[in-house]
């Protein structure tokens, strides 16, 4: 894969398919955030996860996580795409593109990169290889995310996921 149209589908393709398959998986793409003022902002992915979900409770407690794609060097440097607005926050990136950025990112911000099912991250760190459909390839966390405080409230971030229609 060589043009960012391409890496970003794939990236968005793998991270349905490792942090959103399955029962019990809430989350949206595309997600707007104020829509309709000036300020308004576009997170790639949100997910919800409840503490539990029967009772209020649970749910009440429940965190977000926002995960934004980035193909390459050009597009983490565009500075779209920085909406971290959850408890947990990453950038999904190839393992080149974090090679380049490691050291422009956010102390607070995670990241996560495809690695072929059987490498290990060091050895694929050392040695990225090309990203191809021909590979299994799994997300691998290079970063974690550093939990932060919520400043919008569960509601409005519901909706906004609810909204965006994926």
């Amino acid at each position: 894969m060589s043009n960012r149209t391409e890496i970003t589908e794939f990236l968005g393709k793998l991270l349905k398919r490792e942090k959103f398959s399955g029962i019990g998986k809430y989350w949206a793409s595309e997600v707007s955030i104020d829509y309709g003022t000036t300020d308004v902002r576009r997170i790639d992915f949100m997910q919800f996860e409840p503490a539990g979900v029967v009772g209020i409770s649970g749910i009440e407690k429940g965190i977000f996580i926002c995960y934004e794609v980035k193909s390459c060097k050009a597009d983490f440097e565009s500075g779209f795409g920085r909406n971290f607005i959850g408890e947990k926050n990453y950038f999904v990136m190839p393992m080149a593109t974090y090679k380049e950025v490691a050291f422009d990112i956010p102390r607070n911000v995670g990241v996560l990169v495809p690695i072929p099912r059987n490498k290990d991250k060091h050895e694929e760190f050392e040695n990225p290889t090309e990203l191809s459909a021909d590979v299994d390839w799994k997300l691998c966390t290079m970063i974690a995310s550093n939990p932060q405080l919520r400043k919008k409230s569960i509601v409005e971030l519901l909706f906004c996921m609810l909204r965006s229609g994926n």
